[in-house]
């Protein structure tokens, strides 16, 4: 091949167009990054099953030619040297160039292959005048280091000869856009050293169904075991620009393999409030609102969820990297398509060996919330630019708040410290350049621009999972960088609490042996927010304004019930998916009967206590019929995530067993509702934080096959404090003798019995050193709070090592 930029026209037809099928990926100097990706799909991976519409592409001399042809060479490295000294804007500089090429005629030889290969991919089709999609691919686009995320030009619906060439015209001047341009500066490519190919491709009907994109990795945490996929009605370009919130789908890839599990993490409704269809001559595309039933509806079923996401598994194996995906789906044909692949450029290079973690201190009101993008937090002040003709008015290291951004916004993303917007999901531009900028965003907010003000100080906090905040004032950040290559290698397992499914993937780097306490109340106070039994008796309740909420959160379930197991399996998937396949200890539900009031139609359901620390609460409420229905639906959640998700690594623990009546009773209910202790592997935990749990360890042990024991709760029940009372706040001492006899006493019974024994209290967490009499006690596991991770660890590392010395001296 002849060295790119000095081809002058002594190309044949055939170097300057070529069928899709004749490219693989090390033709990137030929046809781009995009092109080539498309080209390997198709030749390697066709015979896998990845269904890729066909097409062509012009190659890289059909771009030099047309630049000598027309005799804009010289004139582009001249306006460009321009721009680089100084003379110039670069707004200038980009419409001068443009304008060259936008004037430019076609060379004979070079219109004749595109036209030649347009009616062949007609006739491939068995359609005249076929509508294709015309996307550019640049030379020096989508590399592993460099995304160029939205820096060249698409036409989408271009139907005949003469809208083709115009088109494709349009997708050569499209390579120096401002933005292009700046990318190109700031990543320091030569500008005359890059040439563009155009992609023809057959034209998916997804106007009449929906499309979207796909990582194979979670694109915020980096989690390299969940596929996410975000969907819209209609054509793809909305998605990719962030003009609608999309759905968007987790999927845990090692469970993909198993066509009896349904892997799905999570389901998650946008509003989806318009979609991009087929326009005409004029208006080759444009967007009108959606229907009330397609915002409401999913845009994938399940199958096709599981089908994308087998895909993306399969892409992503060939590459050898992990993979960003456009997909769609024909509306006529009902077939699902992938339509491009390019390398994901932020987390395939970032440290394995690192976690930075940050923390927001003495946080003010929350004003808004949307996705979080990035895990990172910073305070400052903000400015909103509604329109592209206010860019000038954007003030340096400001908060940059927008309804949505394009790539024409790039180099004004650049000087922001942070980035908020009304509209877009996971996989929208501002979302994508915020990530490759380094920068946190909270996106899809739909209301920023409404109540923000330019001028306001707000701290912008991505560091809390899968849901970013804006709060009012200057907040205290503090930031932690843990080397994880650094850990010691141990005996004892420990563990961590995590309750928030959507904070769990943020800690997936820790080497962590499980998790130890994941709390079931935090799913059904954030993620349900109803009382199960509201869901269950919905026709009899009273409260008017509870039934109205209610309807409003189960929007889409036929039967009200199917929304807590729905909600609480997907919540809990999660969370198993992040340590899958080590244990993940699920607690039933330990709300209090004031807690429980709480709960949206909760307080028709409770009974008033004056002491509800030692009321109706844990085993006490499983088997009773004021609750047993509800206890029945976190039941068909367990089980559902079991058994269908194949998250058979969740353990579930019962909290606040009394007695060993009430360890028969509870189980015998779990069985009654599908949970038969030792069937498909299942085991039981019970909590041990009663001081009969102690005393009859023996007896309990023969029912459970895991002790975790609550520090808090035992302490308080040992010593006789209620560990609220301000009053009594000096004698509450979880590392009292007293409370340490109890552990020891446990953790020995537990031992001799062969039962698994752990303790997930708050006493480590807050008191590293404690480690060391848990580790001399013999306990199996030490589960604590995820930023106490490493120095418990480290702790409990250091008295194995004593230890050890003392058995060796003896």
């Amino acid at each position: 091949m002849a060295e790119v930029g000095k081809i002058k026209g002594e190309a044949s037809a055939g170097d300057l167009v070529l069928p899709f099928e004749h490219l693989r990926s090390n033709d990137i100097a030929l046809v781009g990054g995009k092109n080539s990706s498309i080209g390997e799909m198709i030749g390697a991976l066709g015979t896998k099953g990845i269904p890729v519409p066909p097409g062509f592409a012009t190659t890289s001399h059909a771009y030099w030619q047309y630049v000598d042809s027309n005799e804009i060479r010289d004139k582009v490295a001249m306006l460009i040297a321009e721009w680089q000294s100084g003379k110039v804007t670069l707004v200038e500089t980009g419409h001068a160039v443009r304008s060259l090429f936008l004037r430019g005629s076609w060379p004979a030889d070079i219109s004749t292959a595109i036209g030649r290969a347009y009616r062949e991919l007609s006739g491939k089709v068995g359609i005249k005048d076929l509508s294709v999609a015309v996307r550019s691919s640049a030379t020096a686009e989508d590399l592993p280091d460099a995304s160029f995320a939205g820096q060249q030009e698409s036409f989408l619906n271009i139907t005949g000869f003469d809208a083709l060439l115009n088109a494709c015209r349009r997708c050569y001047a499209s390579l120096f856009t401002d933005r292009a341009i700046s990318y190109r500066q700031t990543k320091g490519f030569d500008h005359m050293s890059v040439a563009l190919s155009i992609g023809v491709q057959h034209m998916v009907r997804s106007d009449a169904s929906g499309s979207g994109v796909m990582f194979s990795i979670d694109t915020e945490s980096g989690f390299d075991k969940v596929v996410l996929i975000n969907a819209a009605w209609g054509l793809g370009e909305n998605v990719v620009q962030g003009t609608v919130n999309p759905d968007e789908y987790q999927i845990f890839k090692p469970l993909l393999d198993d066509i009896n599990l349904v892997p799905i993490i999570e389901k998650r409704r946008g509003d989806k409030s318009m979609k991009m269809v087929y326009g005409d001559e004029n208006m080759p595309t444009r967007n009108i609102p959606t229907s009330k039933a397609e915002r409401d509806a999913f845009v994938l079923d399940d199958q096709e969820i599981l089908q994308l996401s087998r895909w993306a598994c399969i892409i992503e194996k060939h590459y050898g990297y992990p993979m960003d995906m456009e997909w769609a789906k024909d509306g006529i044909t009902d077939e699902l398509f992938i339509v491009q692949a390019r390398p994901e450029t932020v987390h395939s290079r970032r440290d394995a060996g690192a976690l930075k973690t940050y923390r927001v201190g003495k946080k003010g009101r929350l004003l808004t919330t949307g996705l979080s993008i990035g895990d990172a937090a910073v305070s400052g002040r903000l400015c909103i630019i509604e329109t592209a003709k206010d860019i000038d008015n954007f003030i340096d290291g400001s908060i940059l708040v927008a309804k949505v951004t394009d790539p024409d916004w790039v180099p004004l993303m650049k000087r922001a410290a942070a980035i908020v917007t009304d509209h877009g999901g996971r996989t929208s531009h501002a979302a994508i350049v915020s990530r490759e900028l380094g920068l946190p965003a909270v996106v899809g907010t739909g209301n920023a621009t409404y109540i923000l003000h330019t001028g306001q100080d707000v701290t912008v906090s991505c560091a809390e999972g899968d849901n970013g905040f804006v709060y009012e004032g200057i907040s205290n950040i503090t930031t932690q960088t843990l080397d994880l290559t650094g850990l010691p290698l141990i005996n004892t397992k420990i563990m961590i609490n995590l309750s928030n499914p959507a904070a769990a993937y943020r800690w997936w780097r820790l080497p962590a042996d499980g998790i130890g306490l994941a709390r079931m109340e935090f799913v059904v106070t954030n993620a349900i927010q109803v009382h199960p039994m509201a869901l269950v008796h919905f026709d009899r309740l009273k409260d008017v304004k509870a039934k109205e909420k209610i309807m409003r959160l189960t929007a889409g379930y036929n039967h009200k019930p199917d929304y807590f197991v729905d909600k609480l399996a997907h919540g809990f998937a999660a969370l198993c998916a992040t340590v899958y396949p080590k244990p993940a200890i699920i607690r039933m539900s330990d709300f209090k009967t004031n807690e429980y009031s709480g709960l949206i139609g909760g307080f028709e359901f409770e009974p008033k206590e004056e002491n509800p620390m030692l009321g109706f609460r844990g085993a006490s409420r499983y088997y009773s019929p004021l609750y047993k229905a509800g206890f029945a639906l976190e039941c068909r959640a367990i089980k559902r995530l079991r058994e269908d998700m194949g998250f058979d690594n969740a353990i579930p623990m019962i909290p606040f067993c009394r007695t060993i009546g009430e360890a028969e009773k509870v189980l015998s209910t779990m069985a009654d509702n599908g949970l038969k202790r030792g069937e498909n592997g299942l085991q039981v935990y019970v909590m041990c934080e009663i001081p009969s749990n102690v005393i009859l360890a023996t007896e309990f042990s023969r029912y459970f096959d895991g002790f975790s024991i609550g520090s808090n709760d035992l302490t308080q029940l040992t010593l006789g404090v209620d560990r609220d009372s301000e009053e009594l706040a000096d004698l509450f001492n979880d590392q009292d003798a007293a409370v340490k006899w109890m552990v020891a006493q446990v953790i020995s019974v537990a031992r001799k019995r062969g039962c698994t024994i752990g303790i997930c209290g708050q006493a480590p967490s807050d008191h590293p050193e404690f480690a060391k009499f848990l580790v001399n006690a013999g306990i199996n596991s030490i589960s604590v709070s995820p930023d106490s991770f490493a120095s418990v660890k480290t702790f409990a590392a250091a008295s194995e090592r004593e230890r050890l010395a003392l058995i060796t001296d003896e």
